[in-house]
C-alpha cells in the first residue's frame, strides 16, 4: 500500500508539471520577442545582465552559463553576466546598505542602454529583482521578467513578462528552465 501511494504522489507530480509545461504555450509571443530583442542587442554588441534569488539565482548563473560556453551548438562566447555569483558583491551591498539594492547597485555600475536585463522571480514580488530592473529601465535597458503567479508587482515594469501560470515555485522554475533553454537554443544559432 505504501509503494501504491507514493507512486500516485509521483504520477500527480509529472501530470501537475506537464500540466503547466502545456499552458505555458500562451506565453510563445512573449518568448520569440525575448529571443528577437536578446539576438538584436548581442548582434549590436551589447550584453545580457540576469539575477535572482535562491533557485533563481541559479537559473540566472545556469543561463549565463549557456550563453558564455554553448547550449548545443559550437560557436563564439556570447556575453553574459549573472548578478548573483560574486558574493564579496551581495554580502557587502545586503552589509552596507540593505539586501533590497543587491541587483540595483550593481545595475547602476554594470547596465548600459541597450543591454538586456533579465529578472527571474517566481512570486513576482521580490524586491530586489523590482528594483534592479526599474535601474536598468531607467538607464535604457530591455527588461525581461521570468516570472510566476500572475507576474506580480514585477510584470509592470517589465517590456517583456514571460509569465507562468502557476503559484507552486517548483512548478514555475521547471517551466523557467525549459522556456530558457528554449530561448538559449534559438539565440545561439543565430551566432
Amino acid at each position: 500500500m505504501k509503494k501504491e501511494k507514493l507512486r500516485n504522489s509521483i504520477n500527480k507530480t509529472i501530470s501537475e508539471s506537464s500540466k503547466i509545461i502545456l499552458e505555458s504555450s500562451n506565453q510563445i509571443k512573449e518568448i520569440e520577442q525575448t529571443i528577437e530583442k536578446i539576438t538584436k542587442c548581442l548582434k549590436n554588441g551589447k550584453k545580457i545582465i540576469i539575477f535572482g534569488n535562491g533557485g533563481s539565482a541559479a537559473d540566472a548563473q545556469h543561463i549565463v552559463a549557456e550563453f558564455i560556453g554553448r547550449f548545443k551548438l559550437e560557436r563564439k562566447t556570447l556575453p553574459a553576466i549573472a548578478l548573483t555569483s560574486n558574493s564579496s558583491i551581495i554580502t557587502a551591498l545586503a552589509n552596507d546598505y540593505s539586501y533590497d539594492t543587491i541587483f540595483s547597485r550593481q545595475c547602476e555600475g554594470l547596465v548600459q542602454k541597450g543591454d538586456i536585463v533579465i529578472g527571474i522571480s517566481t512570486s513576482g514580488k521580490s524586491l530586489n529583482v523590482k528594483k534592479g530592473l526599474t535601474v536598468s529601465k531607467k538607464k535604457g535597458a530591455i527588461t525581461i521578467g521570468l516570472l510566476g503567479n500572475k507576474g506580480g508587482i514585477i510584470r509592470k515594469i517589465c517590456d517583456i513578462p514571460i509569465i507562468v501560470n502557476s503559484s507552486s515555485t517548483p512548478r514555475i522554475q521547471e517551466v523557467h528552465r525549459m522556456i530558457y533553454h528554449i530561448i538559449c537554443e534559438e539565440v545561439e544559432k543565430e551566432f
